[in-house]
């Protein structure tokens, strides 16, 4: 029962940076643009929110950092695909090696790596927080509060909201929205600024309210699973999240073995996101082809 009790109440923690990077990656792809720099971004974002804390000692400053940081460094990648028309799976990749780079080079010469901050305090919600099992949910820190609030926002203003449809119509087709007199290129290139801002306060989440230090490359892939995660989805927000959930939950149950000393061995540990992630895929095309084989046979029937 204490190892489910802990599980719970540590699975929104993992979950928060996949769930805020795949909301990023659904912006800047509902406007037409693959964006595969997530990994990229989000170390920066992890970066930039530790030297903030470092430097202010205010955990808010630092998420807010790693969100600045992120949009600047997406303005780069926004240039080479929007206007420059660069092929955006080579942009995309080139940002992620860009931003690996880059951030260990920073945090090693800033001397950053390795040191300390404090987080975001943790928060109880008065009697919810004394709920059997589930109390755990609701004794976060003050950051994973505001998440949920972040993304309803989000997909509010996606779904109901006239710049929400203007970018969701330039996704969808370009030359119509044109012809409306819908400036492409902008809405595309603040869809690109505006999902990495989200993608990087991913990445601060993770170095300044979970970990509470820097280390070089540790968003340990989050990103590429997130990108998977928003395919799975088929771009959909709220499928987006049940699948956040279920690799958060996947990830805090790790630790969680380890600790009721359940031995697994280290590498099986760190390749299991990745092992689920294929198996999701994998379900997902199993799933969709009964679909297109009865679409493909109603054509023949009917030709």
């Amino acid at each position: 029962m204490d190892l489910l009790t802990h599980w719970i109440a540590n699975t929104p923690d993992f979950a928060i940076p996949y769930a805020l990077a795949a909301l990023g990656l659904i912006v800047s792809e509902r406007a037409g643009v693959l964006s595969l720099g997530a990994e990229g971004l989000m170390l920066v974002g992890a970066l930039a929110g530790i030297g903030a804390v470092l430097a202010v000692h205010d955990p808010g400053v630092g998420l807010i950092a790693g969100m600045l940081a992120a949009a600047l460094v997406s303005v780069l990648f926004a240039v080479m695909v929007v206007w420059l028309r660069i092929n955006q799976v080579i942009a995309g990749l080139a940002l992620v090696f860009f931003c690996q780079g880059l951030t260990g080079l920073l945090g090693t010469v800033l001397g950053w790596t390795n040191q300390p901050v404090s987080g975001p305090e943790a928060v109880a919600l008065g009697p919810l927080a004394a709920l059997p099992l589930v109390g755990g949910l609701f004794r976060q820190n003050v950051a994973a509060y505001l998440v949920p609030f972040i993304f309803v926002g989000v997909v509010g203003w996606l779904h109901h909201t006239a710049s929400g449809l203007r970018l969701r119509a330039v996704g969808e087709s370009p030359q119509a929205a044109d012809a409306a007199g819908v400036p492409v290129l902008r809405v595309r290139f603040w869809a690109i600024v505006a999902g990495a801002a989200l993608i990087g306060l991913a990445g601060s989440y993770i170095a300044v309210a979970s970990t509470k230090l820097w280390i070089a490359g540790m968003t340990g892939g989050r990103g590429w699973i997130a990108v998977a995660l928003v395919i799975f989805a088929r771009w959909s927000p709220w499928r987006a999240l049940a699948g956040t959930v279920l690799f958060g939950g996947i990830e805090a149950l790790i630790p969680q073995l380890a600790a009721a000393g359940i031995g697994l061995p280290q590498y099986f540990v760190l390749m299991t996101p990745y092992v689920v992630t294929l198996g999701v895929m994998v379900w997902v095309a199993l799933a969709r082809r009964p679909r297109r084989n009865a679409r493909r046979a109603g054509r023949t029937l009917f030709a």
